[in-house]
């Protein structure tokens, strides 16, 4: 019978052993699983901000929203077609992105539309009679008040001449 109280003190001293051990692998546990949090935030939020830097880059090459600027009154031009008076009457919008470039520009307002008079007035009623005639005069429309742009404000402003109204007699 004496050794029975042996076994069951090594009994109780086996069990603290045991959870002496389990407590070790849980503060071991814990501390890696810490160490593996503090990693996995580092890693996700370095990894965020180069991402914003990027996607800061790509909303700068997104196209800005179109600005429109009418111009009133309609362009109302006549010329001679086989010794007949014709008349042309074009309503005209500028479509710009940049709202301060558009605004410089207006102030030459008087010399834009002088040229695009002078533009309107110089064409032939025959090729103005197609709708290829109409699409290139637009065409010129724009490159002539590019050109006033990249004179008189230092950048192409407007990215294309719309006609919103086209009446020929």
């Amino acid at each position: 019978m004496a050794k029975q109280p042996e076994t069951a003190g090594q009994a109780t001293v086996a069990p603290k052993k045991s959870n002496l051990k389990t407590i070790i692998l849980i503060v071991v546990a814990l501390v890696v699983a810490i160490a593996l949090s503090v990693a996995a935030t580092w890693f996700f939020l370095s990894r965020s901000s180069a991402d914003v830097a990027d996607t800061s880059v790509v909303s700068s090459a997104v196209k800005q929203r179109a600005i429109y600027e009418v111009l009133t009154p309609a362009f109302v031009v006549n010329f001679k077609s086989q010794g007949k008076p014709r008349y042309l009457q074009v309503s005209v919008a500028l479509m710009a992105r940049n709202k301060t470039d558009l605004d410089a520009l207006k102030v030459h307002m008087p010399t834009l539309r002088n040229q695009l008079v002078m533009l309107f007035s110089n064409q032939d009623f025959d090729e103005l009679n197609t709708p290829l005639g109409v699409d290139l005069l637009k065409q010129k429309a724009t490159i002539a008040v590019q050109e006033l742009a990249l004179i008189e404000v230092g950048k192409p402003v407007v990215e294309q001449v719309l006609f919103t109204n086209v009446v020929m007699q």
